[in-house]
């Protein structure tokens, strides 16, 4: 039987600094297509960045960058009222850490996907986006792929730009009404159960899903996230993987562009 669609599944990593999340990364990668590697704005340095993507070509996983603000000590969650030039600055360092990291490997960065608070502020297509999409003009090759969340403001400023986006879906958190994610402190915002998760997945691989109130959201996304950091992620990626398996959808990254 030919897969109904396909969808890539991705995943946050190059985070863990224990053994136990280091281990836990990598069995990850053998149940993703895609990863995205911290940079060293809110974790990683060219240790954990070049372990982490020859851990990641070993599985056969596209590689891409996980940039966030200068916020080590808030793990890149926490707003930052930053001037722009010092922002730029830090995208770029970066990017291009990693650019190196992947040009020794033999590989390229495939996509940029920012991380906890700069997430948020992209996806809302001002200022912040303008900042990025001009790092990522000057540090990534042509082709290479902004991720935002599904629907946001940012996809119609890529598609003006002509910048190519993959829009996301968060199979571990929970949907606020407007389209949001569920503010990581209040109760149920992450999904820890694995079958949980893998419904959540599945529908919105098939374009629509529940928010928290009951109110049916229409999504179309690219990519499904499974956080590295979040408990039970290899458990959750495997319900994931077989969940959407069992239902015709092949789990692939996407083309080169």
């Amino acid at each position: 039987m030919s897969p109904s669609r396909s969808v890539d599944l991705n995943a946050d990593v190059g985070e863990a600094t224990d053994p136990g999340g280091v281990e836990a990364e990598r069995a990850l990668l053998g149940l993703v297509t895609s990863a995205h590697v911290a940079c060293g704005g809110h974790a990683g340095n060219e240790q954990t960045m070049t372990a982490t993507v020859a851990a990641a070509l070993e599985r056969g996983v596209r590689v891409g960058a996980h940039p966030s603000y200068p916020d080590t000590e808030g793990f890149g969650r926490r707003p930052m009222d930053i001037d722009r030039d010092e922002l730029r600055r830090s995208l770029s360092e970066q990017l291009r850490a990693l650019a190196a990291v992947c040009e020794k490997a033999g590989t390229q960065i495939a996509s940029v996907k920012p991380h906890g608070a700069l997430y948020g502020e992209v996806a809302k297509g001002g200022a912040i986006y303008l900042v990025l999409r001009a790092v990522m003009a000057g540090e990534c090759r042509r082709g290479t792929a902004l991720v935002l969340p599904s629907g946001c403001p940012a996809m119609a400023a890529a598609l003006r730009d002509d910048v190519p986006a993959l829009e996301e879906g968060f199979c571990d958190r929970a949907y606020r009404a407007d389209g949001g994610l569920v503010d990581r402190s209040e109760p149920g915002a992450v999904l820890a159960d694995p079958d949980e998760a893998a419904g959540q997945a599945l529908s919105l691989a098939r374009g629509a899903i529940a928010a928290g109130d009951g109110t049916v959201l229409t999504l179309w996304v690219d990519t499904l996230c499974i956080h590295g950091d979040s408990p039970g992620a290899v458990a959750i990626a495997t319900a994931v993987r077989r969940a959407l398996a069992d239902s015709g959808i092949e789990v692939s990254a996407p083309a080169p562009r």
